[in-house]
């Protein structure tokens, strides 16, 4: 059995998506397999009164020419600023949490994120929604329709209740048997932490 890491995600984060882009190539090379978590990142932060980009130019503005800069390092093309933030936020994720038990939901988030940040397609609204659940494998109308369902909110609830006992409160995280590394730039120490039980020495030169 692959070591495994869970990916805690919600559709809606920005700097998610450099994470989402990468993370096949970075599963190949490195034998991982990264659990795909969905969770409302968004009532996590509402709770701790922590909401960073919006109504907030100068610190949005870093944020997208960040994003660019490092995903210029991953060979990506966002075309940014994307629409922000989403306004179907929820149900985009309540989707994901379907296909995570369904088990197509990193094709699912590899085409709404693609979309949304490459393409302007509002992620978890039309026409981004029915096309990346079709891509992914889903029947658009049987998804949606579960999505919408009580028993998805629960389970929509319940992970980011165990997303909240875990101390989690950003997107993405990755987490290590307890572990937690807040951030695409984390990822490369979540690996290290799953491989060796600590982060590697590195040399410091006057």
């Amino acid at each position: 059995m692959k070591p495994s890491i869970d990916f805690w995600f919600s559709i809606g984060s920005t700097y998610t998506y450099l994470s989402v882009m990468r993370l096949p190539e970075v599963a190949a090379k490195s034998g991982i397999h990264f659990v795909p978590r969905p969770f409302s990142v968004r009532s996590i932060m509402r709770e701790m009164d922590n909401i960073p980009f919006a109504n907030k130019p100068v610190k949005a503005a870093y944020m997208w020419r960040d994003i660019e800069r490092r995903a210029a390092r991953h060979g990506l093309a966002p075309r940014l600023p994307a629409p922000y933030p989403l306004r179907e936020f929820d149900r985009a994720n309540r989707v994901a949490i379907l296909a995570a038990e369904e088990g197509w939901c990193e094709a699912y988030l590899a085409a709404t994120y693609r979309r949304w940040i490459e393409q302007g397609e509002e992620a978890g609204s039309e026409p981004n929604l029915s096309a990346s659940i079709a891509e992914a494998g889903g029947t658009p109308s049987r998804v949606i329709e579960r999505a919408a369902s009580d028993e998805a909110e629960r389970s929509y609830v319940a992970a980011t209740d165990e997303a909240r006992r875990l101390g989690i409160f950003g997107s993405p995280t990755f987490a290590v048997d307890g572990e937690l590394f807040w951030g695409d730039d984390r990822l490369e120490d979540a690996i290290a932490w799953r491989r060796d039980g600590r982060l590697d020495r590195r040399e410091t030169r006057p």
